[in-house]
């Protein structure tokens, strides 16, 4: 699944949302793992912007990880500060459009 990938205006637009947001997901001395993808995928669906917090003192591991979970779960990697990655993934209109069952 390919990296999503978003024009500017909407990704400052993210990037201030996300200012305020605390980390849903931190990897874990194992790195990134099946759980942790999953766990990733379910704060996606559940919130579409999430912060993720990524051990580790070497800035290219970092990359490499916010760039490997954006293209795994088809998701925009909005910034990256420090150890901590800002990931986006709209929810499929499918689910926005659907009316409450009564």
């Amino acid at each position: 699944m390919p990296e999503l990938i978003l024009n500017s205006a909407l990704r400052q637009a993210l990037k201030a949302r996300a200012h305020e947001l605390r980390p849903v997901v931190l990897l874990g001395a194992a790195g990134l793992t099946e759980m942790v993808l999953r766990e990733i995928d379910r704060a996606l669906a559940a919130h579409e912007l999430v912060k993720i917090k990524v051990p580790g003192d070497n800035r290219g591991e970092r990359a490499q990880v916010g760039a490997e979970v954006a293209e795994k779960l088809s998701a925009a990697k909005i910034q990256s500060i420090g150890k901590m990655i800002v990931l986006f993934r709209p929810r499929p209109e499918s689910e926005e459009k659907q009316e409450p069952t009564r």
